[in-house]
Parts: C-alpha cells; sequence; structure tokens
C-alpha cells in the first residue's frame, strides 16, 4: 500500500505540478513546522495534521500558487507575508533590487520611493540592506498596504518607511509627497488587458488583477510613472522600472519622452530585459 507522502506525491503529479516531492515536503513542512529538507517518507504525522495536508493539498491541485497556500515566501533576502491581496513575488524582481542596490553606496542617506508597493518585497529588501536609507511605499489597495505594514513591522522597518494609499493616476496625486526622492522603484502592472486571459492559472485566478494589468497594450503606469518622475525625483535621481517581456526599449522612449535619460538595461538569469534604469536630466544652466 501507498504511503500517505507517496499519494500526495502522485496527485499533485496528476495535476501536472512541476516538483511533486518537493512540494509535499513542504506542505508537510508547514504543518511540522520544519525544513522541507527533514521531511522523509516516513516522516509520522498524525491525523489532524493529515487532515491539515489533505486540505492545503486540494488547494494545491486547484494550481493555486503554493506560497499563497503558506501564506509567505522568499525574496531576495527575506521571508514575506503573502495573501490573495498581493502579487507573489518573483525571482526575476530580484534584479530590480540589485540593480537598485548597485546605485546605492553603503552609508548612502538615500530617500526611496516604491510605487505599487504590494507586499513591500522590493522596498523592504533594499531598507535592508542600505541601513541608513528612508521610503516611502504607495499603493492604491489598502489591503495589499495592510501586508507591506505588516511585513515591515515583522523586519523591523517600520521606523524607516511610510505607507501612502493612493492612486498614481489622480491628478493631484504629488501632494501625497512632502519629499524629493533620490530613486523611484516600481514593479506595475504591465500585462496588456487582452492578453490577462491566456496567463496561467496561478497567475491570473490568484494574483490580483489590478496587480496585473496594464491597460491595452500594457504601457497605462509607464507613462503615468515617466510623467511623474521629473517632478518627485531629485536632480540626478533614478527611476528604475522593471520590464515584462520584450518591453524594455518602448519603456525607454515613454521615459525619455519626459525629459528622462536613458542610463542603463539589466537583463535577468534568463538574458531578459528585466529592469530599465533611467535618471533625471537636469537642464544645463547657461552662463552670462
Amino acid at each position: 500500500m501507498d504511503s500517505f507522502f507517496n499519494e500526495c506525491i502522485k496527485k499533485l503529479q496528476t495535476a501536472g505540478i512541476a516538483m511533486p516531492r518537493l512540494e509535499t515536503r513542504m506542505l508537510w513542512a508547514d504543518i511540522l513546522k520544519c525544513a522541507p529538507a527533514e521531511v522523509y517518507e516516513n516522516t509520522p504525522l498524525t491525523e489532524e495534521q493529515k487532515s491539515q495536508v489533505s486540505a492545503m493539498l486540494q488547494r494545491r491541485l486547484l494550481h493555486e500558487p503554493m506560497d499563497k497556500i503558506l501564506g509567505h515566501r522568499e525574496f531576495y533576502k527575506s521571508d514575506f507575508k503573502v495573501n490573495a491581496d498581493v502579487l507573489s513575488p518573483r525571482p526575476d524582481t530580484e534584479t530590480l533590487v540589485e540593480s537598485a542596490l548597485n546605485l546605492l553606496p553603503e552609508n548612502t542617506q538615500a530617500k526611496i520611493l516604491d510605487l505599487g508597493t504590494g507586499s513591500g518585497c522590493i522596498i523592504i529588501s533594499l531598507l535592508a540592506e542600505r541601513l541608513k536609507t528612508s521610503g516611502v511605499a504607495i499603493d492604491i489597495s489598502p489591503t495589499a498596504l495592510a501586508v507591506a505594514k505588516e511585513n515591515a513591522e515583522r523586519l523591523n522597518m517600520c521606523s524607516r518607511l511610510k505607507f501612502i494609499c493612493a492612486d498614481w493616476f489622480q491628478a493631484d496625486f504629488t501632494t501625497y509627497l512632502t519629499d524629493k526622492f533620490d530613486v523611484i522603484v516600481s514593479n506595475p502592472p504591465y500585462i496588456p488587458s487582452i492578453d490577462i486571459a491566456k496567463l496561467d492559472d496561478e497567475v491570473k485566478k490568484y494574483d490580483p488583477r489590478i496587480a496585473l494589468d496594464g491597460g491595452a497594450d500594457g504601457y497605462n503606469s509607464y507613462r503615468r510613472i515617466a510623467e511623474l518622475a521629473p517632478d518627485i525625483l531629485k536632480d540626478e535621481g533614478f527611476l528604475i522600472l522593471e520590464a515584462g517581456y520584450n518591453q524594455a526599449e518602448d519603456i525607454r522612449r515613454i521615459c525619455e519622452k519626459n525629459n528622462m535619460t536613458h542610463f542603463k538595461t539589466v537583463k535577468d538569469l534568463a538574458g531578459i530585459n528585466r529592469c530599465v534604469i533611467m535618471k533625471k536630466a537636469v537642464a544645463e544652466t547657461k552662463k552670462i
């Protein structure tokens, strides 16, 4: 007779889950409060624990993302709370974090703005690495912002991080900001509306649409952020944007139309142009 452990693996395998053994270990480890590597086929579970694993397994068989089931996900160097109100952090977005860190000296006292913060994984990761920086995290969703605040509290970042619930498409958006920033980071919605239906179930069914839908061509948020950036960046400040597949050049052109200078485009580990870095173009002072 197959063990309960192997039954779980077979069910995940049949559902087309890519790493059924690892994911079985992850489910068991969450219940047992141990590391997945400590889980084996003969690891004992009580009947109550089996029931808990079965309930989580049923959610995974419906292709609910593992991090939404477990309620947390590793990103960069920390573990972040996630739920249905926030976009699941992706490894690709770590390219944005690393790109920003490369521009921020170790002892900088830079002020950083995160537009569309979601779980807060970007801004919190930056503040954790640059101990003298401070930041503002903005999101249109109050429930997403609540998740970001919880992550900031758990990772001891609240003293350096302010949260604002606002819509950057509002005409008076800049009135929410009392300072100018050295760096703006954003992973905005960039999927064209018509393409949402083509996404994997794990994305379109379980990530908030507001964090995915970039409008008819995918660039609505980029156009608005590019309009705002020159007014809210300090001179020589940087705008660092995550880009979807084959979008980097269009994003660069959108920003250049708004008095921004292209600084660098950074590839992710798959070789895709993932991060567009723009710099505020400062007009030269004419000599008399």
